[in-house]
């Protein structure tokens, strides 16, 4: 045959899948499958005894001097563009098909430690390994009992590792907390933080403590009231966070030692009032962290924190059940107690704490402590620098989660 006449031949083919006796999709118009289909199927089960099913029929022999099929073309494999990206030799090597009967039942141990190579260092980071292994040790150390805490009971290593911690995911994805003022801070030495308190729970205290740690780089020695030492496992975290109770002594002996001592005079009276007094300040008590201050000549620092009001909207109380378990109050939120535990979580306000200028107390005579009248004109003046600073940051906040 003439080449040309081969070539047009070759162009007019039709590829015709094995097994088939018709174009690929059309079938060969057959009630019976093809020879070649029968071989590759499984063999037939035995059929049950009394089993009605008839035996098939053995196929019909060839006949003599029957003319021989042409041999079929074989199907060409489509390329993906993925293989035709390859160079030529990885395009054209065959890929082993990997059976799952193969492996075997269960999970390889290669593929559990991969899984918790990649979940350690997704939590610890790419130096998941030295952080691992700083973390054991520290569970070693506290099962063992070999960390130290000082006279009120405070646990550095366990509040930097753990408190800390756990508390900055909420203050920077949740609250994401704006700090401003952190020069008024002293770097060392002793010194009062005085803030106002709102929230329905104390939420702005712990904020504060990790605002300073983080920032200031100072450890925060927060004044609590009788009531969180009172109870069975908040009273032992909060020792060990550093918390002590706010009585005088304990706060003058800490801030002769040198340390950074937080006071929120309002209470619980400023923590539980209703929405709608909201930002306003409320009495500051007798006055007894001025005292402290006079007495130690360490600086106040007045801080001004915004949105901690808005978390827990308080709009109602239940004074009744409140007695009954002891407590100050039983808060009503538009949320609480009808979401159940889901109206506990608190709203995604926007904060700002503003640390201001210090007030200097080291020109006053320690013996001046006991004057109720300077004592009353400096926690006036504290109260009053707090609440113009409040007002201020409540004008030019942009929303109350913006």
């Amino acid at each position: 045959m003439p080449e040309d006449a081969r070539e047009n031949a070759h162009e007019d083919a039709v590829v015709i899948p094995i097994g088939t006796g018709g174009r690929p999709g059309r079938g060969t118009g057959r009630t019976r499958p093809s020879s070649a289909a029968r071989n590759l199927a499984p063999a037939a089960r035995k059929s049950p005894a009394g089993s009605s099913a008839k035996p098939a029929k053995a196929p019909a022999a060839k006949k003599a001097g029957a003319k021989a099929a042409p041999p079929r073309a074989t199907p060409v494999a489509e390329v993906t563009p993925e293989q035709a990206a390859l160079p030529v030799e990885e395009a054209e090597a065959p890929r082993e098909a990997t059976r799952t009967s193969d492996r075997g039942p269960g999970i390889p141990v290669g593929d559990w430690l991969s899984a918790a190579q990649g979940a350690a260092r997704e939590v610890f980071g790419d130096d998941w390994e030295r952080r691992l292994a700083e973390l054991m040790a520290f569970v070693r150390r506290r099962i063992e009992g070999d960390y130290e805490v000082d006279d009120y009971g405070f646990d550095r290593e366990l509040t930097e590792r753990f408190f800390m911690a756990a508390l900055r995911p909420i203050a920077e994805k949740w609250f994401r907390i704006e700090v401003r003022g952190l020069d008024n801070i002293p770097a060392e030495g002793g010194a009062l933080v005085v803030s106002n308190h709102s929230g329905t729970v104390p939420l702005d205290g712990l904020m504060t403590m990790l605002t300073v740690h983080d920032h200031a780089h100072r450890f925060l020695r927060p004044l609590g009231a009788d009531l969180v030492f009172k109870l069975p496992v908040v009273s032992s975290l909060a020792r060990k966070g550093g918390a002590t109770l706010a009585c005088i002594e304990d706060a003058e002996r800490m801030l002769s030692g040198g340390d950074l001592v937080g006071v929120w005079p309002e209470g619980f009276k400023g923590i539980g009032k209703p929405f709608s007094e909201r930002y306003k300040l409320q009495r500051f008590g007798r006055g007894g962290f001025v005292s402290a201050a006079l007495r130690t000549g360490v600086p106040i620092i007045p801080l001004s924190v915004v949105g901690a009001e808005e978390i827990y909207p308080l709009v109602g109380n239940m004074p009744s059940l409140a007695r009954l378990l002891g407590v100050p109050y039983i808060p009503i939120t538009p949320f609480f107690p009808w979401l159940g535990p889901l109206g506990m979580v608190p709203l995604p306000s926007k904060w700002i704490l503003e640390f201001g200028e210090p007030i200097r107390t080291d020109s006053y005579d320690p013996a001046e402590a006991d004057d109720p009248m300077l004592v009353f004109n400096v926690t006036d003046q504290v109260r009053e620098t707090i609440q113009h600073t409040l007002f201020a940051l409540l004008r030019d906040r942009d929303g109350v989660f913006g």
